[in-house]
C-alpha cells in the first residue's frame, strides 16, 4: 500500500507540474480564442467565436461560425485541436454530443461527426486530460456517458451508459435523477457526476489507459436533502473541490483524499441575509492563481459572488458580490491570466467582461459588452 501511495504521488506530481507549465504559459499569452455556446431557439445559429486580448479586455467577433443545434455546453480536448458541444433538446429521447475539428491558423470550425449521448437533455460534456475520451452528462434523461475519442478527434458510439435511479425531497425539481456534470479530477483517477434530481456527487473510477470507466461507484457524496447539487471545479492544487448547488443556494468545500473521495470541510450561504427571493446556483470557477472562488446565481439575484481561498485548509470567506450586468448568469470564465472575468446573461442575450483584481478578487465592469442571442457558454484557449 505505501509503494502505491508513493507511486501515485509521483504520478500526481508531474502532472500538478505539467499542469502549473500550461497555466504560466496561459499566463504570458495576450490573444485567446473565446467560443460562446448558446441556445439556438431565438436567433442565435449555435457556436460563435472570438478572439479576447487580455491586456486590454477587449473582445473582437471573428466571421466563423459552427452551424449545430443547441449547443449549450462546451469542452476543449487538452491540445486544443477538438471542440465538443452537446445538442441540447430537452426531451427525454437521446440526444448527441457533436465533435468538432479546430484550425487554430484560420479559426475554423469543421463539423467531424456526432454520436448518441445516451440519454435525452445532454447539459454538460468534458474531456478526460488525455484527450481519450469525451464525457456526457444527460440532465433529462438522469443518466452519464463516455464516449472514446478516435485519432481524428471525431467520437465513437458511447462504451460505457450508465443510468442514475432514486429522487429527492424537491417534488417539482427532484422527482427522479437530473445528471448535471461529470467533471474529471485532476489526476484523471475520478470521474464526478453531480445529480441534481438525488442529491448525490458520484465517483466513477476512469482508466485512461484503458479508456475503461468503472460503472460500479467508488464513493458517493451525500448532499443535504433538496440541494440540488450542480457544477463542480477543483482548486489548481488539486488538493481541494468546490460544488455549487441549485436548489438552496449554498457552495460546498472538499479535501480530495488520497483514496478518490471528496470529504466535506465546509458549506456556505451563497445568498444574502434575510434573503427570501427565488434560489438557482449556476455556475463556479477558480481563479487561476487558487486565490478565489467565484459563484454564480441567477433569477432574482443575478450576481457573482466571491470567496477568498485559505490556501493552507482549501476553506472559504466570503470577500464580496456583484452584479452579473444581465439576467441569468447561466456560465462564466475567467480568462486564463486572471485578469478578467466573463460573464454570459443567458435572458438578457449579452456577454459582460470584467476587469478582476488579482490581491482582491473583486471585479469591475470594463464597459465591453457583446450582444449575443441566449449565450450559454464560454470558453478560451490561448491562439498560440
Amino acid at each position: 500500500m505505501r509503494a502505491a501511495r508513493v507511486v501515485f504521488l509521483i504520478i500526481f506530481s508531474s502532472l500538478f507540474v505539467l499542469n502549473c507549465s500550461q497555466q504560466q504559459e496561459a499566463s504570458e499569452a495576450q490573444e485567446f480564442y473565446l467560443f460562446v455556446g448558446t441556445y439556438t431557439g431565438e436567433g442565435s445559429e449555435g457556436i460563435y467565436l472570438y478572439r479576447f486580448n487580455s491586456s486590454e479586455g477587449s473582445v473582437s467577433p471573428l466571421i466563423e461560425t459552427a452551424r449545430v443545434e443547441n449547443p449549450s455546453y462546451l469542452a476543449i480536448s487538452p491540445d486544443h485541436t477538438n471542440l465538443y458541444a452537446v445538442n441540447e433538446m430537452g426531451g427525454a429521447a437521446p440526444d448527441s454530443i457533436s465533435s468538432f475539428y479546430f484550425d487554430k491558423e484560420t479559426g475554423d470550425l469543421r463539423l467531424i461527426n456526432k454520436q448518441s449521448s445516451e440519454g435525452g437533455g445532454p447539459c454538460y460534456v468534458s474531456v478526460d486530460r488525455t484527450g481519450k475520451a469525451v464525457f456526457a452528462g444527460n440532465y433529462s434523461g438522469g443518466s452519464l456517458a463516455m464516449l472514446p475519442v478516435r485519432e481524428d478527434g471525431g467520437l465513437r458510439e458511447a462504451k460505457a451508459a450508465i443510468q442514475h435511479t432514486g429522487s429527492s425531497v424537491n417534488e417539482s425539481r427532484q422527482q427522479r435523477p437530473h445528471v448535471h456534470c461529470t467533471y474529471i479530477s485532476p489526476d484523471n483517477r475520478r470521474l464526478f457526476v453531480n445529480d441534481l434530481g438525488t442529491d448525490q456527487v458520484v465517483g466513477y473510477a476512469f482508466d485512461d489507459e484503458q479508456v475503461v470507466l468503472e460503472e460500479t461507484p467508488s464513493s458517493v457524496y451525500e448532499a443535504d436533502p433538496g440541494a440540488g447539487p450542480r457544477h463542480l471545479t477543483f482548486h489548481p492544487s488539486g488538493e481541494y473541490a468546490y460544488l455549487v448547488n441549485e436548489l438552496n443556494g449554498t457552495v460546498v468545500a472538499f479535501e480530495y483524499t488520497d483514496d478518490g473521495r471528496l470529504e466535506t470541510r465546509q458549506t456556505l450561504s451563497t445568498l444574502p441575509e434575510e434573503y427570501e427571493g427565488a434560489i438557482s446556483g449556476a455556475d463556479i470557477h477558480v481563479s487561476p492563481d487558487g486565490k478565489y472562488l467565484y459563484v454564480s446565481n441567477r433569477e432574482d439575484l443575478n450576481n457573482i459572488v466571491i470567496y477568498a481561498i485559505d490556501q493552507g485548509d482549501g476553506t472559504l470567506r466570503k470577500a464580496g458580490s456583484h452584479s452579473s450586468g444581465g439576467v441569468h448568469p447561466r456560465n462564466f470564465v475567467i480568462d486564463p491570466t486572471g485578469a478578467f472575468l466573463l460573464v454570459a446573461n443567458r435572458h438578457t442575450d449579452n456577454i459582460v467582461v470584467f476587469r478582476r483584481n488579482r490581491e482582491t478578487g473583486l471585479i469591475t465592469p470594463t464597459g465591453t459588452e457583446l450582444e449575443v442571442s441566449q449565450p450559454v457558454c464560454l470558453k478560451m484557449i490561448p491562439v498560440q
